[in-house]
């Protein structure tokens, strides 16, 4: 497993930050919705091509050149609704290619390409601490993630949790006055699970809330593992009060271990089954913390009090520079060599180095043909590092 800091061959360039406008968010909207554009290809092609609308008009010939007999483009208008639409809800669009991304987020594997946020976008650049726990909590669960999030709220982090009943809720109560951020699983005007429609308010009038999904949008289960990516991504670490052994916060600890973060479980009753995954987290490496101040201890060196420290650093992220294209120098190769790639894989994921070796072939020339064959529906991509052939194949 590559480790979180390991540098690659094939690490993405860093993306081209500028302040869009409109015309600019309608093309970015318009690429992300496009067929078969995921987060990682998303990036790639805006690398490649300096921008959202010179992606957009060569997303034709790029699907063609991977296979592909056509690909459906999210049309203008739609495009336009959906930021009307999330407009009319209070929520205002931010994407990795702009000011204002939460530059944690920024910084995680394949990050979401653009968020929807309603309420306080400060408070995603902050310093920022995830509390997640079981819906069925306890009382003395409950008790803990308020003391938890009140007293490390009031030293500065800004607390984010997924608006769940039980330790999520409690954790954005006991942090509203100080800074809060919910991530959604469905729309930003969807509210999940309705008898919390009183606290989204709170938060959307005093905290900030977030989503990935289109305004409208009715969460299903696959989506609740999207959002928890996003809640852990969003954090320097992820503190866990209760959580059964098989649940989805034990699903964001394991995704906050892969992007890198810190993973705290507060230890609970070895007969009480809300402990079990807490109990087993720290089996397995967590942070055992009792107090606040545990937590503040081992984020110091990477809150706003010290340097922030992501597997990509911050300034490189987000380091304003013109947009440039990589098309203007274009990358020679030809059917033999996406013939190559095809060849070195499989249905299981594999390193793209390993796919580009294999291939005998520069990382250029393996980004472009990757991005055709993803564009053409031919490939899976598992981060942005790992790629698989899509089963079926198309034919």
């Amino acid at each position: 497993m590559r480790k979180p800091s390991e540098p690659t061959l094939f690490t993405p360039a860093p993306l081209p930050v500028a302040p869009l406008d409109e015309p600019e968010r309608v093309a970015c909207l318009r690429l992300i919705r496009s067929a078969n554009v995921g987060p990682v290809t998303f990036r790639e092609l805006i690398n490649h091509y300096g921008g959202a609308a010179k992606a957009l008009e060569a997303l034709p010939d790029l699907s063609r050149r991977g296979g592909a007999k056509s690909i459906s483009l999210c049309p203008k208008a739609r495009a336009e609704a959906e930021l009307e639409a999330a407009r009319q809800k209070g929520a205002e669009p931010v994407f990795t290619i702009e000011p204002g991304y939460p530059k944690a987020l920024a910084a995680i594997d394949a990050p979401p390409p653009m968020l929807y946020v309603r309420g306080d976008k400060s408070l995603l650049q902050r310093p920022t601490l995830a509390i997640v726990g079981s819906r069925e909590a306890s009382a003395a669960g409950i008790k803990l993630a308020r003391h938890f999030a009140s007293e490390l709220g009031r030293a500065g982090l800004t607390i984010v949790s997924g608006l769940a009943r039980g330790i999520d809720g409690s954790a954005h109560e006991a942090s509203l006055g100080t800074g809060t951020a919910a991530v959604l699983a469905g729309g930003i005007d969807v509210i999940y699970p309705p008898d919390n429609a009183a606290l989204y308010e709170l938060i959307g009038q005093r905290g900030c809330l977030v989503t990935d999904m289109p305004p409208g949008y009715h969460p299903r289960a696959a989506d609740f593992p999207r959002r928890n990516r996003i809640i852990s991504g969003l954090s320097l670490g992820v503190l866990v009060v209760e959580g059964a052994r098989r649940s989805g916060t034990l699903l964001t600890a394991r995704f906050a271990g892969e992007q890198g973060r810190e993973v705290f479980a507060v230890p609970g009753h070895p007969l009480d089954p809300r402990a079990e995954g807490t109990n087993q987290l720290l089996k397995t490496g967590a942070t055992l913390v009792t107090e606040p101040a545990d937590v503040l201890e081992a984020l110091e060196p990477i809150s706003g009090l010290g340097t922030r420290a992501f597997r990509e650093p911050a300034a490189a992220v987000h380091a304003p520079r013109p947009i440039e294209s990589e098309a203007a120098s274009p990358v020679a190769f030809g059917d033999g060599d996406r013939a190559r790639v095809l060849a070195a894989l499989g249905p299981h994921p594999v390193d793209a180095d390993e796919v580009g070796r294999a291939a005998g072939l520069e990382a250029r020339q393996l980004r472009i043909i990757l991005m055709e064959l993803d564009l053409a529906g031919r490939i899976e991509r598992h981060g942005a590092h790992m790629v698989s052939l899509r089963s079926p194949p198309v034919e």
